[in-house]
């Protein structure tokens, strides 16, 4: 576990398990020097610390990327999200982290959780300043349900856009990930007036190079899930992985990490590559598509709309004054396009990846951050 350790962080690792439930757990909690620590919890079934602490690694070059006061950390459980004891073992994991929670990390949503889980997370905590994205009806601001990241990731496939001096109404998308990210993403970039052409779920993709009706595919996702690709008929199915290969002017890769390696990154048929999962693209595929002039929003970046909503609702946990929708959604606009257009910029004028002008701004300010606090 040491060599996880570098001159960032991570600051602690919280490693938990609970017999009766068979609950594995880990807490990291990568750099504080800007703000406590801040970032969602997944539930999967191969959930590991190296992980965890990966993600952790890239919530700190997050908040540090749009500016914001908080620390990058991040919580995993190893268990199956569609077991009938996923209840007990949040409860479990939740218990266990009773040292940590509210004073060193907040209880957030991820892979595998959603605004019930945080209901249940809230419940167990018996403190609302302990978890942020639960429903409504409990006091909530439920960005997942608002669709908040991937209204995030479209408005800055819409900067992207813009300068490159395109209209995204004329552009074509491709997204992998028909999940809360991917359909939130497709939503918005809908009204926005672009032609999503393909879509990819777990069960398989379509495409349909005239577009595909994004409407019905929503209201499809909320009948079937993933299962969707099943139900349409106006498109051709794709197998998996075919949807970031596919003739289309945007891709925007929204549902798993390390997805888009140095061979893929070579054929990749779009001009802009908005990431909406985090990791999905490797150093080496960044830098090919740098070398072969193709827009890439970072993820840190493009898919930071959900930690603008988490500041929101950081705040709200102890102001009690519920932010409207709208002025949630203004605030994303307002920053991540900022962000966008000032890393494409800084990419253009330096000759560097986006990735590595994004990371490198996030880290001067880290860096600043932990000298003042006499930390290096």
């Amino acid at each position: 576990m040491f060599n996880l350790i570098d001159e960032w962080g991570p600051e602690k690792i919280v490693c938990v398990s609970d017999a009766r439930t068979q609950m594995r757990g880990v807490l990291v909690i990568d750099n504080t020097a800007r703000g406590m620590g801040k970032g969602g919890t997944r539930m999967s079934p191969t959930v590991s610390v190296a992980e965890v602490a990966r993600l952790a690694r890239n919530m700190t070059w997050k908040w540090a990327g749009v500016d914001l006061f908080y620390g990058g950390a991040k919580a995993g459980i190893q268990a199956d999200p569609s077991a009938a004891s996923k209840d007990d073992v949040l409860r479990a994991f939740v218990r266990a982290l009773r040292n940590e929670v509210p004073e060193e990390y907040v209880f957030g949503l991820d892979v595998g959780l959603t605004e019930t889980d945080a209901a249940i997370m809230l419940d167990e905590v018996g403190n609302r300043a302990g978890v942020v994205g639960t429903p409504h009806a409990l006091g909530g601001l439920p960005y997942d349900q608002l669709g908040v990241t991937g209204y995030g990731v479209a408005e800055t496939v819409d900067a992207a856009a813009q300068f490159v001096g395109a209209s995204t109404s004329k552009l074509s998308v491709s997204i992998q990930g028909f999940g809360a990210v991917g359909a939130a993403t497709a939503r918005r970039l809908d009204d926005l007036g672009a032609t999503v052409v393909a879509v990819s779920t777990s069960e398989g993709g379509l495409y349909n190079p005239d577009g595909l009706d994004v409407a019905e595919l929503l209201a499809l996702r909320t009948q079937h899930g993933d299962a969707l690709v099943h139900h349409y008929f106006d498109a051709k199915p794709l197998i998996a992985g075919e949807e970031l290969a596919i003739a289309a002017d945007v891709l925007v890769p929204a549902a798993l990490q390390d997805v888009i390696d140095a061979e893929l990154a070579h054929i990749v048929p779009a001009r802009i590559v908005v990431e909406g999962a985090n990791l999905p693209s490797s150093p080496a595929a960044q830098q090919i598509l740098h070398d072969r002039g193709v827009i890439v929003v970072p993820d840190f970046i493009a898919n930071a709309g959900g930690v603008v909503a988490a500041a929101v609702a950081m705040d709200y946990r102890f102001s009690g004054i519920r932010p409207e929708p709208a002025a949630v959604f203004d605030n994303i606009s307002a920053k991540l396009r900022a962000c966008t257009q000032e890393i494409l910029h800084e990419s253009r004028q330096r000759g560097m990846t986006t990735h590595r002008v994004a990371r490198a701004a996030a880290q001067v300010r880290v860096a600043e951050a932990m000298r003042l606090r006499g930390r290096r």
